[in-house]
C-alpha cells in the first residue's frame, strides 16, 4: 500500500493550497500520475505541490483550473495562488504590480538596495535571507518572494516591452549584499541593463547632497492611456496614487533628479570601478 503523507492545511497558505489540490484530485478519483498527465506536469511535481514541498505557480494553477473546470470562478486555483503569493508581499504592493505589468514606461528611484526589477536571483535571495534572520519573514515567505520576483521580471519581457528608467542612489552599488561574488554579478547585471535599447540607468552620486529630491524609493508608471501614477513605500505598507495633483510634483522632482544625476556613461564607469574595488 502506498504511504500517503498526512496534510496539515492549517500549517501555511502553501499547505492549504496543496491540501485543496489533493482533495479536488481525489474527488474525481484520479491518482497523481493520471492527474499529472491531464495537467501537463509530472506525478512528482503534483506530489511536491500537494505536500507543500514545491510552491505552485500561476501557470500551474491555470492548467489545474482548465482540467478541473474552474477557470475564472471564485474557487479557481489561480485565485488561490494569487492570495498565497500576495500574503508574502508588502501591503499595497499587489495593487501596484497589476498596473506595472501593463505600463508602457516605468521610472524607478531607489536608496540603499538594487530595485527588484534589476536584481539577480542571488542578490534577491540574500536580501530575503537577511529578512529571515531579522525575523520579519518566515523562510517560506522569503522563498515565495524570490520566486515571485522572477515571475515579475519575466512579465515585462514581451513584444513591446516598457521603457524602464532607473536612477539609483550611489549607496545601492556601495552597500554589500550577499558577499563579493553576489555583488559582482549584481553590478554586472546593472551594466547589462544599461546596454539594452529600452532602458536608461543613472546613478545619483553622494556629491549630489541636498539636491537629491527623494529619501525613499519612488516608482512612477506611465500607462497606455498616458496617465501617470506613483507608488511609494514605508516600512509597513505601500501607497499607490493616481491623483494628478500629488503625482505631478513627483514627476517634476524625478526630472530634476535625472538632470543632476550622472550620465549613463559616467554611471556605468562608476559601477565598473566599484566592481574593481576602487572608489
Amino acid at each position: 500500500m502506498v504511504n500517503i503523507k498526512e496534510l496539515h492545511p492549517e500549517a501555511s497558505p502553501r499547505a492549504a493550497y496543496g491540501a485543496r489540490l489533493r482533495a479536488a484530485r481525489e474527488a474525481r478519483g484520479w491518482i497523481q500520475d493520471e492527474f499529472a498527465e491531464r495537467v501537463g506536469y509530472s506525478g512528482r511535481h503534483i506530489s511536491s505541490v500537494e505536500t507543500g514541498r514545491k510552491p505552485p505557480t500561476r501557470r500551474f494553477s491555470l492548467s489545474v483550473d482548465v482540467v478541473l473546470g474552474l477557470t475564472g470562478t471564485a474557487d479557481s486555483f489561480e485565485r488561490l495562488w494569487g492570495e498565497l503569493r500576495n500574503g508574502s508581499l508588502l501591503e499595497g504592493f499587489p495593487e501596484y504590480l497589476a498596473h506595472e505589468a501593463r505600463a508602457v514606461e516605468i521610472r524607478l528611484f531607489e536608496v540603499g538596495a538594487i530595485p527588484g526589477l534589476l536584481q539577480t536571483p542571488e542578490y534577491a535571495r540574500a536580501i530575503e535571507e537577511g529578512n529571515v534572520r531579522r525575523g520579519t519573514l518566515s523562510p517560506e515567505q522569503a522563498s515565495e518572494r524570490v520566486e515571485f520576483l522572477a515571475e515579475r521580471q519575466a512579465a515585462l519581457v514581451r513584444r513591446n516591452p516598457p521603457m524602464v528608467i532607473a536612477v539609483l542612489d550611489e549607496s545601492c552599488i556601495r552597500r554589500q549584499v550577499g558577499g563579493p561574488e553576489v555583488m559582482d554579478r549584481q553590478l554586472a547585471r546593472l551594466v547589462e541593463f544599461a546596454e539594452q535599447p529600452d532602458t536608461s540607468l543613472q546613478l545619483a552620486p553622494y556629491t549630489m547632497g541636498a539636491l537629491r529630491p527623494f529619501n525613499r524609493a519612488v516608482n512612477l508608471l506611465t500607462m497606455p492611456d498616458r496617465s501617470v501614477m506613483s507608488y511609494v513605500e514605508s516600512e509597513t505598507n505601500g501607497y499607490l496614487d493616481r491623483e494628478i495633483t500629488s503625482v505631478v510634483p513627483l514627476v517634476r522632482a524625478y526630472h530634476q533628479l535625472q538632470a543632476e544625476a550622472l550620465s549613463q556613461a559616467a554611471s556605468v564607469a562608476m559601477i565598473e570601478q566599484a566592481r574593481k574595488g576602487t572608489p
